[in-house]
């Protein structure tokens, strides 16, 4: 397995971004465009990362109905992502309708995930506010199983349930984890978090992590003091 560590670039704007790129001047990290870049920018600013020779996910978490998502998977199709993902609580239907939209003419497509249950999101919100009686890992297994059922290559979930996946689904099937934080930091609005080093023992194939390096002082740094401890050589 090729472990990675995946930048959230949450910045606002395409000058805070490149700014920020700019600093990586022997790497060239994989990169998550979450939805405040892409609204305030478009899709050019996916063609500008991947012209600089990144790896991206585009972190949209469509959730509709099958056809709308369907529509707008084939025009996500287009942009030159490695990876994208969608709300596995959008049904198994609407999972298969986001696979066939996304996928090309030549039949490739981008890595395609379901997102199981935000790491911002406790058990006791779940069950209270969103009404799902079963337990975090009850649920966020079965979401994993239906996004393997309908074609999907893997779930986006806390570094918590890693292991559940890879036990519901299979090895091979991806977790992609954001919820990371190196040991001396914030854990700010996240609820289910773990470090580098843990999310790999856990089963995490990939981590997400944002401020931990986006707000450090020595971005760089930080960058490289995750992949040491996430997916050493």
């Amino acid at each position: 397995m090729n472990w990675d560590v995946i930048i959230a670039l949450d910045f606002a704007s395409a000058a805070e971004t490149m700014y920020f790129l700019d600093r990586f001047t022997e790497e060239k990290p994989f990169v998550k465009i979450g939805m405040e870049l892409f609204y305030a920018e478009g899709p050019d600013i996916v063609r500008q990362i991947k012209q600089r020779g990144h790896k991206i996910f585009l972190d949209l978490k469509l959730h509709d109905i099958p056809n709308t998502v369907n529509k707008a998977m084939r025009v996500l199709s287009g942009l030159d992502v490695d990876m994208t993902n969608l709300h596995a609580a959008g049904t198994i239907e609407m999972m298969k309708a986001a696979v066939e939209g996304l996928t090309r003419a030549d039949g490739t497509r981008p890595l395609l995930l379901a997102v199981t249950q935000l790491t911002s999101t406790s058990e006791q919100r779940m069950q209270n506010e969103l009404l799902i009686d079963a337990t975090m890992p009850e649920t966020v297994g079965k979401y994993a199983r239906n996004a393997k059922e309908a074609g999907l290559d893997g779930v986006v979930c806390s570094p918590l349930e890693a292991a559940l996946v890879k036990e519901s689904c299979g090895k091979d099937f991806l977790t992609v984890t954001p919820g990371i934080r190196v040991a001396d930091s914030d854990v700010q609005d996240q609820v289910r978090v773990m470090t580098p080093a843990r999310a790999r023992e856990g089963g995490s194939d990939y981590i997400v992590v944002g401020r931990p390096i986006t707000a450090a002082d020595d971005p760089v740094a930080a960058y490289r003091r995750c992949i040491e401890e996430f997916a050493p050589k």
